[in-house]
């Protein structure tokens, strides 16, 4: 995705006429390189068949399909014209975004911008911009979202006065966080303004966090009380919100009867005559440019007034002519358009566009998943057993051995009636087992307190939580389904749709909100759910959720085997947290292993074997005693340098993802945080935290360091984590798309209040800033430029700025890098996914991304030459740094820092110290002659 950044823009520029101010950005495209001149004939055709202009006085002059061989790189560039420009469509334009693409990166930039054209005075502003960075924060600032869809709605209250309704809508918004009890209390005090026929209206705007509109009525609505409508937030972000309470009132007849589907319909401006018409989006990237041009094209077709909307969305209803309001959709694959229409051909253009959709629009499509609701019938056929003595390779998720007999978690075959007659009595059993199930999370969450376990299980309690699931299964115990199977209908269809979703890291979290739907379901018949054990075991299940591993006693459970899953799954996470030896995506087979039969596991290798013969069982032993010695020789020592036998001397740091761990590090012996991940911190809050919040976090992890340095990587999330208040376009391949230091510096005021946090926590204690993900130095400079910027305001004793080397352009460029940073840290996860074009995740493929690879120990080398020819260190925080047939490859190539799971870092120190320096230089050079990473390990065991 093309990103706006300050280097991009040219301000006070001047124009003659749209014609000069044309050729203008053209020749500034080519000066940049990004095109030849030839595409400013291509720019010039393209203003000629229509108007580029977007309205708010932004145009973004690009040139054709056929220009796109003059385009030399992708890449934009802005123009400000503070007096405007009038253009030849009669607009008055103050910005261009001219855009020189070799595909349709470009559609991506007008999915944002139509989003951000309804802010009021937007001309006014992006033409008295003053600066660079001002202006880019106008175009790139996520505009507010207003919350006004199925979770806003209050039906059927039990309520006889607006006043009663109005606190019921209020409720409503605080519960979805939109408001806080500063609103609340205003709304007590505030009585309802009459609108007519029967509707009222409350509104303010204090407490208001976001701009929302909720609409609450009576179990028995008479003339005088239809139902009151909740508005909050400024008036100037509620305009469309007053939009679409205008298109509600203006509907005709009263409510009594509709339900949310037909109420958002009327909110949306759908008339009460239209035609419509549900559809799910089949595609597998969603409504992305070119089959939203195919959908665009074909409403265009119909003599009709067409408009569609996204059912799981916001409500509101687009044009269906409008490209960039399509797109700006942002539909996801598995999702429902809601199509209406209203002229001669309404009936032709809903069923013509409906077929075309479901026919994929010009992609091919496959229909999504189905499966059985009731879980009686799951599991029914049982898979074939495994080859005794036979190793079974799967993806290794937690290093470690272990050799126990297994339990097999299977999950209970719930049994359940589909239907039930009495709904009033099926919602209050429903009810009570979600009560219930809180209740059993909330004490599971104080358990884990301070564990990897609890956000995730906090997580589960807001997903039961959800207004959506339990407005489903309300719907479908009304229909005469009985809780049960509502319940579980409701679970099964959200889950399918993440799991259809092309980002992994999102669509493995369906097992999230299935772990939560089946202790719900459980509780509703009155099933436990299996329990361990009393003896050691090995714990083999389909899946494990976070509840799951949150009540494992890690004194019995020696390891863990999942037939589904991948590598970042959270059984996988939290068995590394746990410092459990896993593998995951073992395939159905495993659940077929008899209860009680013994289990090798080899988290390092990554594969399994049931009932070993005695040869192997004695050697497994063997090896188990070694690493237990080992493992208590290596804690003993914990606090002795990493030093080779012959005098070279290695820090051994800590990876953390929560400040709350730190003192359990220095505890283990890390000589500092070599990794902290901070996004934690704003993944754990509503709305992007606030400096103090931040200062707060980062203190108390300097305070349990006691000036050991701490590696602080800044914000690393988008693409495949996203956050809420953050909204992203959807992307192809968001491993790729806008993530990382690329898109801080899209929000230079996130990244900015981050630093400064940093540095006032740090004080005099040693700080090193790292930025993730970055490609070149240009990066990098921009990044640091804030960082200056914020140490002249805010003096820091100790500060140190690097890079992650995680992009493999960036381990090639080390050379320009290393006389800028103050070090490197290599994140050799995803510089080995980068570098061998394999997700790392991939249940097929996994196996074979294997940091040891020569390639990427080649990209390492090149890093530390680069490095050391200017004096800077370089870290390694990846996997690899724990890898024990890694760790002399490593100090050999002359790394200079290993940092690791806390659990980790005795051995890591350990293995350290049974190494010369001569050794290790040996195993590297022999590890960069290979040809592959299996060629690597096969040499290495040799050693």
């Amino acid at each position: 995705m093309l990103t706006l950044t300050a280097n991009d823009i040219r301000l006070g520029a001047t124009a003659s006429d749209w014609q000069d101010a044309l050729t203008q950005a053209g020749r500034d495209l080519e000066t940049a390189g990004r095109t030849s001149s030839a595409y400013l004939a291509g720019m010039n055709a393209r203003e000629q068949q229509s108007s580029t202009v977007l309205g708010n006085g932004i145009a973004i002059p690009h040139g054709t399909p056929e220009s796109r061989e003059a385009v030399l790189e992708t890449g934009i560039r802005i123009l400000q014209f503070p007096d405007g420009v009038t253009w030849h469509d009669g607009a008055r334009v103050h910005v261009l975004v001219a855009i020189a693409a070799q595909s349709d990166e470009h559609l991506d930039i007008l999915r944002h911008l139509t989003r951000v054209l309804d802010k009021p005075g937007l001309a006014e502003k992006l033409a008295q911009a003053g600066n660079a960075g001002e202006l880019v924060a106008l175009l790139s600032k996520p505009p507010v979202v207003a919350k006004c869809d199925g979770d806003t709605l209050c039906l059927g209250i039990e309520a006889t006065t607006a006043q009663e309704l109005a606190l019921a809508a209020a409720a409503r918004l605080q519960r979805l966080r939109c408001i806080d009890a500063d609103f609340l209390t205003e709304i007590i005090t505030q009585p309802p303004v009459a609108l007519g026929r029967g509707f009222w209206l409350v509104h303010h705007t204090l407490g208001a966090h976001r701009p929302a509109l909720s609409l609450a009525t009576p179990k028995k609505p008479g003339p005088e009380l239809q139902g009151v409508f909740c508005l909050a937030g400024p008036g100037d972000e509620c305009h469309e919100l007053l939009e679409r309470m205008d298109n509600f009132l203006a509907g005709d007849g009263g409510i009594d009867g509709l339900g949310i589907d037909a109420l958002l319909a009327r909110l949306s401006g759908e008339a009460s005559d239209a035609v419509t018409a549900n559809v799910t989006l089949l595609n597998t990237h969603g409504l992305h440019a070119r089959p939203a041009k195919q959908l665009v094209q074909e409403a265009r077709r119909h003599n009709a007034s067409i408009r569609v909307r996204l059912r799981e969305g916001d409500g509101s209803a687009v044009s269906a002519t409008s490209l960039t309001r399509v797109i700006g959709l942002g539909a996801r694959r598995g999702q429902t358009l809601v199509l209406s229409a209203t002229g001669d051909e309404a009936q032709q253009a809903v069923t013509a566009l409906t077929r075309a959709i479901s026919e994929g629009l010009g992609e091919q499509v496959s229909p999504l998943r189905e499966g059985a609701p009731n879980l009686a019938e799951a599991g029914a056929t049982d898979p074939e057993p495994l080859v005794d003595d036979e190793p079974l390779k799967a993806v290794a998720a937690s290093p470690g051995l272990a050799l126990a007999p297994a339990f097999v978690m299977r999950q209970p075959r719930l049994t359940y009636l589909e239907t039930a007659a009495d709904a009033e009595a099926e919602i209050q059993r429903l009810n009570r087992a979600i009560d219930e199930s809180d209740g059993q999370l909330r004490t599971l969450i104080r358990q884990a307190e301070g564990g990897e376990a609890a956000p995730i299980l906090s997580v589960h309690v807001e997903m039961l939580q959800d207004e959506d699931l339990y407005q489903a299964t309300l719907e479908a115990i009304n229909e005469g389904a009985s809780a049960e199977a509502g319940w579980w209908r409701a679970i099964d269809t959200a889950a399918k749709g993440q799991e259809a979703l092309a980002d992994r890291l999102l669509a493995e979290r369906a097992a999230d909100l299935r772990d939560v739907g089946r202790r719900v379901l459980a509780n509703l018949c009155g099933v436990a759910m299996p329990t361990p054990p009393d003896t050691p075991y090995v714990l083999v299940a389909e899946d494990l959720g976070p509840s799951d591993v949150a009540r494992l006693d890690t004194s019995r459970v020696r390891g863990l085997v999942t037939a589904r899953g991948g590598a970042t799954s959270h059984s996988a996470i939290l068995a590394r947290a746990l410092g459990l030896p896993a593998v995951v995506g073992a395939g159905e087979a495993v659940l077929a292993i008899a209860e009680g039969a013994e289990l090798v596991v080899d988290g390092e290798r990554g594969c399994l074997v049931p009932n070993p013969g005695s040869e192997r069982r004695e050697r497994v032993l063997r090896r188990i005693d070694q690493l237990e010695s080992l493992q208590a020789a290596a804690y003993d020592h914990r606090h002795r340098p990493a030093t080779t036998r012959d005098g070279h001397s290695i820090e051994v740091c800590a990876n953390l993802g929560n400040t709350a761990h730190t003192p359990d590090a220095v505890e283990r012996g890390a000589d500092g945080i070599g990794l902290l991940r901070t996004e934690f911190i704003f993944m754990a809050h509503p709305e992007a935290p606030d400096l103090d919040t931040q200062v707060w976090e980062y203190r108390h992890a300097f305070d349990a360091l006691n000036g050991l340095p701490l590696v602080a990587r800044t914000l690393d999330v988008g693409g495949d984590k996203p956050l809420d208040y953050w909204p992203l376009p959807q992307e192809d391949n968001p491993f790729l798309g806008l993530r990382g230091i690329r898109l801080s510096l899209t929000r230079p005021e996130i990244l900015e209040t981050q630093v400064r946090a940093l540095l006032t926590a740090a004080g005099d204690r040693p700080l090193r800033i790292m930025f993730p993900m970055v490609k070149d130095l240009e990066e990098f400079r921009a990044a640091r430029e804030i960082v200056k910027r914020v140490q002249a305001e805010v003096a820091a004793a100790d500060v140190q700025v690097g890079v992650m080397i995680e992009v493999p352009s960036c381990a090639l460029l080390a050379g320009t890098l290393a006389p800028e940073v103050d070090f490197f840290s290599i994140g050799t996860n995803d510089l080995t996914q980068y570098t061998l074009a394999i997700d790392r995740g991939h249940g097929q493929l996994s196996a074979e991304s294997d940091a040891l690879h020569p390639a990427v120990l080649r990209l390492i080398q090149m890093t530390v030459e680069a490095a050391h020819a200017h004096q800077r260190w370089v870290g390694v925080c990846g996997e690899l740094a724990s890898d024990p047939q890694a760790i002399p490859v490593l100090v050999g190539l002359a790394v200079d820092e290993l940092s690791v799971t806390s659990r980790r870092v005795p051995l890591v120190k350990a293995c350290i110290r049974e190494l010369t320096l001569d050794e290790a230089r040996a195993q590297a050079e022999l590890a960069l002659t290979k040809a592959s990473a299996a060629e690597v390990r096969d040499a290495l065991e040799s050693f």
